[in-house]
């Protein structure tokens, strides 16, 4: 089902086209922010959200051709406006395969400015460019081919062996997730950059979100790594 949403502003022409997808497949997104007041979606930040779109979705489809010209590259950059979601970000496919870049209300109102929003823009756009979609999907498809086969081989019933598949699917699916969040960070990075954005001033979104840590399996790395991943990157371009 798709439709127009205004945001309940009236704003000729800057009505921003919302999605809503099944979400069977889902890039790691960005964590929750911690429990607090999220601010009011204003007028304002409406114009700057559609002015960052209007300068990122160019430079990342640009991105995306020259680095992975097999994939579709035909990004849509969309407001989730679905009630009681999270400030988070996150990239999916529609039932095309055509590459979503979803921003939920949160979002769009807790960035502080435009290059903090432009480069979650481009660290989501790069979840796709480094097909992190399909190679998850891999992974968790050959952890629950491993548990499952080792619980059917130790004899278990089949309701075990189902928990067993499902246990391996999370596990696999998450193996080369901090992996992911670090290479979409970089090519983020670049992203931003090209779009006339400052991605040290962007990346410092994570300020606003619990830090992870190093978790074993944890989805995410920690802060401080991504941040140094970032200023690494921006310093040679």
């Amino acid at each position: 089902m798709r439709w127009i949403s205004c945001l309940a502003l009236v704003i000729t022409a800057s009505c921003v086209e919302v999605v809503e997808t099944s979400q069977p497949q889902r890039s790691p997104s960005q964590p929750a922010a911690a429990q607090r007041p999220v601010p009011t979606v204003t007028r304002a930040h409406v114009e700057r959200f559609l002015s960052v779109v209007q300068r990122v979705e160019p430079v990342a489809e640009r991105t995306c051709r020259a680095r992975a010209p097999r994939s579709n590259c035909d990004f849509r950059i969309v407001v989730d406006d679905r009630p009681g979601q999270p400030v988070n970000a996150y990239q999916t496919l529609d039932r095309g395969g055509r590459p979503i870049l979803a921003f939920t209300l949160p979002m769009v109102a807790s960035v502080r400015n435009a290059d903090e929003l432009a480069f979650v823009m481009g660290h989501e756009a790069a979840h796709h460019i480094s097909g992190h979609i399909p190679r998850q999907q891999q992974s968790a498809a050959v952890g629950a081919l491993i548990l499952g086969g080792i619980a059917a081989a130790a004899g278990a019933g089949q309701g075990v062996v189902d928990q067993a598949v499902n246990a391996g699917a999370g596990v696999g699916g998450r193996v080369f997730s901090k992996e992911f969040e670090l290479e979409a960070d970089a090519l983020g990075a670049v992203i931003a950059h090209g779009s006339g954005y400052d991605p040290v001033r962007g990346v410092a979104f994570f300020s606003q979100i619990p830090d992870p840590g190093n978790r074993f399996l944890g989805s995410h790395p920690p802060n401080a790594q991504r941040v140094e991943t970032v200023r690494r990157v921006a310093a040679g371009l």
